[in-house]
C-alpha cells in the first residue's frame, strides 16, 4: 500500500484537503520522496490566533507572516523557503479548534492545494482522526 499511497501523494492533480485515521502510513510512504511532511498539532488550540501561530511554527513561516487568514494563504502559496518537491500537512488533534475557525482553515488549505495543483506540485492537507466530512486520502486496510 505504501507504493500506491506515494503515487497518490506525488500526483499534483489530486492535491486537496483529506482525512485519514492514522498518520504513520502517510509518513512512511513519503519518506525519502522529496515531499515535505509537516505535522501540525492543534491540541489545546482554542481560536484563530493560536491556530495561525501553530501552523506558522510548524511550517517555519518567514518573519513577514502577518498572522491572519490572508497571510496564511500567502505563505501556503509561496513556501519557497522549503525547497521541497511538494507538501503533505498532517493536521492532528483538531477537535478543540472552534468549528468556524476550522472551516476557514480548511478553505484556505483547499485554496493553497488548488494553487499548487495548477503549478504541477503536490500539496495535501490531511486531517488525522477527524473531519469525517472530508474525503479519505486512501482506503485504509481492514483490521
Amino acid at each position: 500500500m505504501t507504493g500506491k499511497l506515494l503515487l497518490r501523494l506525488r500526483d499534483a492533480s489530486r492535491s486537496g484537503v483529506y482525512r485519514a485515521a492514522h498518520a504513520d502510513d502517510i509518513v512512511e510512504a513519503a519518506r525519502g520522496s522529496g515531499l515535505r511532511v509537516t505535522r501540525v498539532g492543534l491540541q489545546r488550540v482554542a481560536g484563530k490566533a493560536a491556530l495561525l501561530e501553530r501552523v506558522a511554527q510548524a511550517l517555519e513561516f518567514p518573519s513577514w507572516f502577518g498572522g491572519n487568514w490572508d497571510a496564511l494563504e500567502d505563505c501556503l502559496t509561496d513556501l519557497a523557503w522549503t525547497n521541497a518537491e511538494g507538501h503533505v500537512l498532517l493536521i492532528e488533534r483538531a477537535a478543540a479548534v472552534p468549528a468556524d475557525d476550522l472551516g476557514v482553515f480548511a478553505d484556505v488549505l483547499a485554496a493553497a492545494a488548488a494553487h499548487w495543483a495548477e503549478r504541477g506540485r503536490p500539496f495535501f492537507a490531511v486531517f488525522i482522526g477527524s473531519a469525517a466530512a472530508l474525503p479519505p486520502l486512501y482506503r485504509e486496510p481492514k483490521p
